[in-house]
């Protein structure tokens, strides 16, 4: 679990890295490299974003203090290779780097993959709720639908061809409600499901964390 953790962040952190600048113009020209290493490695940032750094201050002719750079990170992984960071960081979801050394990663990434585990279960409602919604939002929206055509079937003047289309139409905007009542069953089920988990993970966790 710990490798696709770390090779699913560092394509992550590519991805992000290279859609935008990681220091501004003043942060270049300051050129503080021990302050933004020990902040990089309170955030648990890879040894990789000191190139992103080196990149964005390329275009100001300003290039990295490297050994001011990662002295100050080493300082900055103590204070993020923590117990208690570990589930904080996992909790919120974030992504772990592989950045903490052994005898710290014991502590740290037992308490990072319960905090994931609680984020996983707590999204997995999220989502089973917003899947839940939205059925009951297409109900209500077919059933006014499904109003108007009832009611435009019973206006004068149409011609035979015209009230079969809307009675045709009838048809199909009742199929839709029906497809979307068995949707709304299927994500009640599902929230159902994942509120158990959720509650039952919470209760696991509770005895080591503050859940």
């Amino acid at each position: 679990m710990r490798r696709l953790l770390i090779i699913s962040g560092v394509a992550a952190a590519g991805a992000l890295l290279a859609s935008c600048a990681t220091m501004s113009k003043d942060e270049c020209l300051v050129g503080d490299w021990g302050e933004k290493g020990y902040a990089d490695g309170a955030a648990g940032y890879p040894t990789t974003r000191l190139e992103e750094h080196a990149k964005a201050c390329a275009k100001y002719q300003v290039t990295p203090n490297p050994s001011a750079y990662q002295s100050a990170r080493e300082d900055g992984l103590r204070g993020y290779c923590t117990f208690q960071r570990g589930w904080t960081e996992g909790r919120a979801g974030n992504t772990y780097y592989g950045v903490c050394r052994p005898q710290e990663e014991a502590d740290f990434l037992p308490a990072y993959q319960d905090g994931r585990r609680l984020h996983d279960v707590v999204a997995a409602v999220e989502s089973a709720q917003s899947a839940l919604n939205s059925a009951i939002s297409r109900i209500e929206n077919r059933e006014d639908k499904l109003e108007a055509k009832q009611a435009e079937l019973h206006q004068n003047g149409l011609s035979d061809e015209e009230r079969q289309k809307i009675r045709d139409r009838i048809q199909e905007v009742r199929g839709e409600i029906r497809d979307a009542r068995r949707s709304a069953r299927d994500a009640s089920d599902a929230l159902d499901m994942a509120r158990r988990e959720a509650d039952r993970v919470r209760y696991e966790l509770s005895r080591r964390y503050p859940v």
